[in-house]
Parts: C-alpha cells; sequence; structure tokens
C-alpha cells in the first residue's frame, strides 16, 4: 500500500495487523470481516420449534427484544424490535419480566440494565456479540484524552457528547464530565444543548456522526472539527488545533457504515434512474453530502413507509433491515436495494443466531441462567445520569 493510498483511507496499517488478517483485505472494515453476500442456509426447523416451547413456557417472565440489523429467524422471535436506546427503553418499561432477552450486541444489553430495575436480568444471547465501534473508544484511552485537553487549557470548556453505540465505562466518564448521550435521531439536540454548557464538544465514539452533526445540521465548517487518534501521541493534534476547534471527533467509525463510498452513491444513480439514495449519519460525510435523504434507522423505516408506490430507493444501512424492508415494501411496488454493490453484514450483529436463542431460552426455561449482563454500580449510577440527561433534552 502506498502513502497516498494510506492517507486517503485514512488508515495506518502495522505489520502485526496485516498478520493478523493473513489476506488481503479492505483496511476500511473490521478486522476479520468478510462480506460474502449471503447469510448461512435457514436454521433447522426443530430449532424454531425449540424457540417457540421455551419461550412459551417461560410466559411473562422473558421479554426479548429485537434490534432491526437481526437476522430474520432472530427477530420472528422478537415482542418488539427497534434501535438500541428504544429497546432498551421498552425493557424498562416491562418491570414484571424477570428476563431480558437482548437480541444485539454487548453495549445495548448494558444500557437494558442500566435502564431496568434491580429485579430484571438482561441477558444477552452470545456474549461474542459486540460492536467494533463501541470498542475503539477505552475507558483508558478517553482518560488520557482527557488529561491532554487538561495539559492544551481547554479541558473546562469541553463538554463530552457520546453516541449510544459506546459502552458502559464511556457513557459513565460522559456522566463525570456533565456530558450527555445521543441517539442518531437526536444528535443535533444533544450538540445544541452541549455547546449551551460548553464551548467546545468532545464527540465520542464515531467521528462520522459527529462530523454530519456538526457540518450539514448545525452549519459548522469540516474546519471547526479536529479527529482525535488514541494511538498518537496527544492524539496527534497540537494545543494550538484543540484551542481552535469546536468539535474534537474521537477517531473511531462503523465498520458497516463506513464501508460506503461516494462511488457507491455515483453507481447506484447511473444503474437506477430515479433512485432516492437514502443513508445512515454514520455514514462519511462524502457518501451522506451526496445522499437526498439521511436519518436514523427509525428514520429510514418511516421513509419508506411514507414513499409514494413505484419510487426507488438505495439504502445505506446494514443489509438485513434493507432485505427485510426491500421484502416488506415489493407489495406496493416500491425498489429497495441495498448501496454498495459489496454486500456486508453486521458480523458481530449476526452471532446472534438461532441456536444461540434456542440455548438461552431453554436455560432460562429450565432455571439455568446464562450469559448475565451486570454493570456495576458506579459506572450504572454515571452512565444513567448521562442519560437522563439525554432524556431531559427538549
Amino acid at each position: 500500500m502506498t502513502t497516498a493510498q494510506t492517507q486517503e483511507l485514512d488508515v495506518q496499517p502495522t505489520p502485526l495487523a496485516l498478520l493478523l488478517l493473513g489476506r488481503e483485505a479492505d483496511p476500511r472494515s473490521e478486522r476479520g470481516v468478510e462480506c460474502p453476500g449471503d447469510l448461512p442456509a435457514p436454521s433447522d426447523p426443530d430449532l424454531v420449534a425449540r424457540a417457540r416451547a421455551a419461550k412459551e413456557k417461560l410466559g411473562d417472565k422473558v421479554f426479548v427484544l429485537g434490534h432491526h440489523y437481526q437476522r430474520d429467524e432472530v427477530i420472528q422471535f422478537a415482542d418488539v424490535t427497534g434501535d438500541s436506546f428504544k429497546l432498551a427503553r421498552d425493557a424498562a418499561a416491562r418491570p414484571e419480566a424477570e428476563y431480558i432477552v437482548f437480541c444485539g450486541v454487548h453495549f445495548m444489553a448494558e444500557s437494558a440494565d442500566i435502564l431496568t430495575n434491580d429485579g430484571q436480568k438482561v441477558v444477552l444471547p452470545d456474549l461474542a456479540a459486540g460492536c467494533s465501534m463501541a470498542d475503539m473508544a477505552t475507558a483508558e484511552q478517553v482518560a488520557e484524552c482527557w488529561d491532554v485537553l487538561t495539559e492544551a487549557g481547554v479541558a473546562e470548556q469541553v463538554v463530552p457528547v457520546s453516541y449510544m453505540n459506546s459502552s458502559a465505562d464511556i457513557k459513565a466518564f460522559t456522566g463525570r464530565h456533565g456530558g450527555t448521550i445521543c441517539t442518531s435521531s437526536n444528535a443535533k439536540r444533544a450538540l445544541e444543548w452541549a455547546f449551551q454548557q460548553g464551548e467546545k464538544v468532545l464527540f465520542l465514539p464515531d467521528q462520522h456522526l459527529g462530523r454530519n452533526t456538526a457540518v450539514r445540521d448545525m452549519g459548522m465548517s469540516l474546519d471547526d472539527c479536529v479527529v482525535y487518534n488514541p494511538y498518537r501521541p496527544n492524539g496527534g493534534l497540537s494545543a494550538e488545533e484543540l484551542r481552535a476547534a469546536k468539535m474534537i471527533l474521537w477517531r473511531g467509525h462503523c465498520s458497516v457504515h463506513g464501508r460506503f463510498s461516494l462511488d457507491s452513491v455515483n453507481d447506484v444513480r447511473a444503474r437506477i434512474p430515479g433512485v432516492n439514495v437514502l443513508v445512515h449519519p454514520e455514514c462519511r460525510h462524502e457518501v451522506v453530502s451526496a445522499a437526498d435523504h439521511v436519518g436514523s434507522t427509525e428514520y429510514i423505516i418511516k421513509a419508506l413507509e411514507a414513499a409514494p408506490a413505484g419510487s426507488k430507493w438505495a439504502i445505506g444501512t446494514e443489509l438485513n433491515l434493507v432485505r427485510r424492508l426491500a421484502n416488506r415494501f415489493a407489495p406496493e411496488g416500491k425498489e429497495i436495494v441495498f448501496l454498495d454493490k459489496t454486500v456486508c453484514f453486521c458480523s458481530t450483529m449476526n452471532r446472534i443466531d438461532l441456536p444461540h436463542l434456542v440455548w438461552t431460552l431453554e436455560s432460562l426455561a429450565e432455571g439455568t441462567l446464562v450469559n448475565h449482563i451486570q454493570v456495576d454500580k458506579e459506572t450504572e449510577t454515571y452512565a444513567k445520569l448521562a442519560l437522563e440527561r439525554m432524556l431531559a433534552l427538549p
């Protein structure tokens, strides 16, 4: 890879990383992610019957949450579907459910544990279902970043705003330092609130959502934004750059949404005349700028619900949801395609499969608690404070 290519892709491959990959790979994607274009064949029908039987046996004791990016074979057993925050709130609204089975990823289950009562037990069917974006900001790295801001003399002016797609530790850091959490649908409101509290924002961990919200929705310039890289001394930034910036963006991204490119947009417009390009704000800034519509997962669903029959749409978000929407709206004559030619599922979200769900439900039905997600009390206190600040946003 040439230096020019490395700069263009904003990556710094190392010999160790290439050794771990063991093959050529798109360095913008999550390590180890492959994009074969199809999921495995549908699960054994016996598993469907077993899941139904175990869920029936548990009755009101269990409440199953299904994130929009889950496989269809899992979604069919969800009592409610939604994005991460909606699901966490739905869990909190079901205090009678002893078990909350979260078919999503780890940070979502943590949020559900924070928002539910002490008598409820949140379960994640596969503990390996993490989130590469959330993992891009650790508590130690963020604490070091705060030290850098302090040494630059700007920490007192900075209000942290953390995306919902972050660990409980990062949410707790945000709560301790007077900040708030945001979702992709209320990021603008969260930033407006933050700038009423201070002069600068440290946005964690998704640089693209932070940049897109600041520039596209709030009228800032790209020059108002700097990117803090936790793998470089002082984040790769000078004290002068930190003092001049309004938005200090953490160098994190979504491994799925980060794959979409300007070429993807141009290609789909050439292939499908009259297509509407609708993308998630976790996409790169140039993709968002070239799209016709930009919004959260819930926004995408509502936009397609309201779309006229015969309209054509290219959607820039996770493939499970795009396929589900394409099938749902096909009878209405709406043509819905995935924005990119390279098909890629969220590999960590797809770790929650029917065998794991069956094992979880059957274990709970037999009285055995498995994969219990618990956030320690101190972390929960400060993380909940940050979440409550979000809930109080106008």
